[in-house]
């Protein structure tokens, strides 16, 4: 598996990893503020009220949800730019390049939900967080990798993101099937007009970023009143921007002109605003518990044995093939830094959880899980000689 990286994905590769570092810087802030006396004005201002109103019609919401509801419909919608770059001209543009990242990335999904399931068995309350540790924070691990320099081949952080685009697909879809509710059909028929047009846009060769921008709102807007969640808005407008349009390449550059914007801006806010946990009080026993614990080890053991476990079966029966320059060892590492869940791991748990001291419960089991896995793979991949794919490549698929 031999593609080159372009300079566009290794520009991306750079902020994705830089934009880790802040988000890191801003997950320790939140924890600061949480545990100091500045802690009721760090909640009190997450629970301002906020309101946008047009004459009678508006929308208002606690500052934390317009956070959450509003700014992440933007990364959704670089998620999906760059998910359709990926599938059509990217990482994922052909089986052989796609296989080995699929396969990872469904183990990487399917396990940590099996063993958090299996951890909360007998607890239904729990059992609709499920999803919470199939989650990667692509910005997160990619800024691990980043701290370790040379000792980390760039087709390892190559394989890493298009592993994590896959989850975020299987992300969408989930966010999409089992946490939407209260369906308003006439607001979802409204959203589904307004992408059609979007559509005949991109299908018409508009280049002009003004039309997307607009309808995009009316878009939004359409969809969070339908009972849909609202950040899908932003992945279903993603797909509606074309490629080429003439002499341009509207996708590209909306994705360059979005990304700066969302790795050093919106992700940072979403995580000093979602992050803060009290950790007055804490004792073992908290961190044991069956809904933090399933989190934590989902993460922690889950990620790794599926990542690294279909992988292996992918490649030794001919379906996938290791990339150039990544050994087995390197792999292992990577399937740890994986377990860094962070920012789509809390999102999915603000979507199955209404009571704060289960989001209390789930905040513990994200950050004690991404903990142990970012120092974990951190420790393999600098100190892991590993050995050569060598073997394995010749049991590949030419």
């Amino acid at each position: 598996m031999v593609r080159r990286l372009t300079p566009m994905l290794k520009e991306f590769l750079a902020e994705e990893s830089a934009g880790g570092i802040v988000l890191m810087v801003a997950a320790l802030a939140a924890l600061v503020l949480a545990n100091s006396p500045l802690a009721a004005s760090y909640n009190g201002v997450l629970g301002m009220q906020v309101t946008a109103a047009i004459g009678e019609a508006g929308i208002s919401k606690p500052l934390l949800l317009w956070i959450n509801d509003g700014l992440m419909a933007l990364f959704f919608f670089l998620v999906g730019l760059e998910v359709k770059r990926e599938v059509l001209d990217g990482q994922l543009a052909s089986w052989k390049q796609a296989s080995l990242p699929l396969f990872a990335a469904i183990g990487g999904m399917a396990a940590p939900a099996l063993v958090f399931l299996w951890i909360n068995a007998g607890m239904p309350e729990n059992t609709s967080g499920w999803a919470i540790p199939a989650a990667t924070d692509i910005a997160f691990a990619l800024g691990v990798l980043a701290l370790m320099g040379n000792r980390v081949p760039v087709a390892l952080k190559a394989l890493l993101l298009a592993i994590a685009v896959i989850d975020d697909i299987g992300a969408i879809a989930i966010i999409a099937i089992f946490y939407s509710e209260n369906i308003q059909p006439g607001m979802l028929i409204g959203a589904g007009a307004v992408l059609a047009v979007m559509v005949a846009l991109g299908r018409m060769g508009v280049a002009r970023n003004w039309p997307y921008v607009l309808l995009g709102i009316l878009l939004w807007v359409l969809v969070l009143k339908s009972g849909v969640h609202a950040t899908l808005a932003g992945v279903a407008a993603a797909m509606a921007i074309p490629m080429v349009a003439g002499d341009e390449r509207p996708l590209e550059r909306m994705e360059h002109g979005l990304h700066p914007w969302v790795a050093f801006f919106i992700v940072p806010v979403f995580a000093l605003a979602n992050a803060g946990v009290s950790l007055a009080g804490l004792e073992l026993a908290d961190l044991l518990a069956p809904l933090p614990l399933g989190i934590a080890l989902g993460l922690v053991l889950g990620k790794q044995a599926g990542i690294l476990g279909l992988s292996w079966i992918a490649v030794k029966a001919g379906m996938a093939s290791l990339p150039d320059d990544v050994n087995w060892r390197q792999l292992h590492g990577l399937s740890l830094v994986a377990g860094i869940g962070f920012t789509m791991s809390l999102f999915i748990g603000a979507l199955a959880f209404d009571d704060p001291a289960q989001m209390d419960a789930v905040k513990l089991g994200v950050l004690s899980g991404s903990l142990v896995s970012a120092l974990a793979g951190v420790a393999l991949l600098w100190f892991g000689k590993g050995t050569a794919p060598s073997e394995a490549r010749q049991e590949n698929v030419a």
